[in-house]
């Protein structure tokens, strides 16, 4: 059984976790809530811009490499969103797990099926597995930015327009709310407009006029149009996918605060009990000497 000493000093050492975690839990709260406004925002002009494009391309009837599908899908490059750091709960494990059960599960359905990292926690659990990696990058916490996001919507954009690969496909945890994230399989290339189009119908979004004058041209247009698309939708998962780390991280910090109180109430209870039994003992001795004298 431990001494009174080694209690005390579990009960101090888990007071002092106690503190980092719910200091923790502050911070991800703040950084939370500056990623949800941005993703909020993110999101309206995502899909306003896919509605131009596919309002343009629909009445223009414009025909872009980047929108028309391949005849048949054999070459896949899978983009993998991750998170460079830890103390975040299941969410790198379930873009782990996701992963894994995705390719075994279309593992002969394609030729080729490369990856490209985009975090640390992704590359680390894939590292010893025989995946074709073709590229990484991390400190995402740090550097998410518009600009990041360029850089590889223009890579990918490269490999899939120089015939490398039929279809573009990227896997995040998509931020529902501080508590909730979900992995998400979304198809970048081709860009699927069908879905739109079909939205815009439903809702008898009328789109532009038939005799409307385009300058520059609409191909021109669609074209500019279709790079800044990929651009914001690989920089919008990726701030959806820094969201849901903090939601994961504030609410694994809030678990753990709760699991160290419980930790001190036992430790504290047991001690009681040892201090009190060593005091009964020392009033067993003392009455125990009075009364052989």
């Amino acid at each position: 059984m431990a001494s009174l000493k080694d209690i005390r000093v579990r009960i101090e050492s888990t007071k002092n976790t106690q503190q980092i975690t719910k200091a923790m839990k502050l911070v991800s709260a703040a950084k939370l809530r500056k990623a949800q406004n941005q993703i909020v925002n993110m999101r309206l002009y995502a899909h306003s811009l896919l509605k131009v494009i596919a309002n343009i391309t629909l009445t223009e009837r414009v025909n872009h490499p980047l929108i028309v599908p391949k005849p048949e899908t054999k070459k896949v490059l899978l983009l993998v969103l991750s998170s460079d750091r830890g103390l975040c709960g299941g969410f790198n494990a379930q873009i782990n797990k996701f992963t894994d059960n995705y390719v075994k599960t279309n593992q002969g359905k394609y030729e080729t099926m490369d990856f490209f990292f985009i975090g640390r926690r992704a590359l680390d659990f894939f590292a010893k597995r025989k995946f074709n990696v073709i590229g990484s990058m991390l400190k995402l916490d740090k550097d998410v930015s518009y600009a990041l996001a360029s850089g590889v919507a223009e890579k990918a954009m490269h490999l899939y327009l120089d015939g490398q690969y039929d279809e573009i496909r990227l896997i995040y945890n998509e931020f529902k709310s501080a508590i909730s994230q979900s992995v998400v399989c979304e198809t970048l290339l081709p860009v699927d407009l069908e879905k739109q189009t079909l939205i815009a119908t439903e809702a008898h979004s009328p789109g532009f006029a038939q005799d409307m004058i385009f300058e520059p041209s609409p191909e021109k247009i669609i074209d500019q149009l279709l790079v800044k698309h990929f651009s914001v939708q690989i920089y919008r998962c990726m701030a959806e996918s820094v969201a849901a780390e903090h939601g994961a991280r504030m609410t694994a910090m809030e678990n753990a605060s709760n699991n160290a109180k419980e930790v001190l109430s036992r430790l504290t209870l047991t001690y009681n009990k040892l201090r009190q039994e060593k005091i009964t003992t020392e009033l067993i001795e003392i009455v125990s000497g009075a009364e052989a004298l």
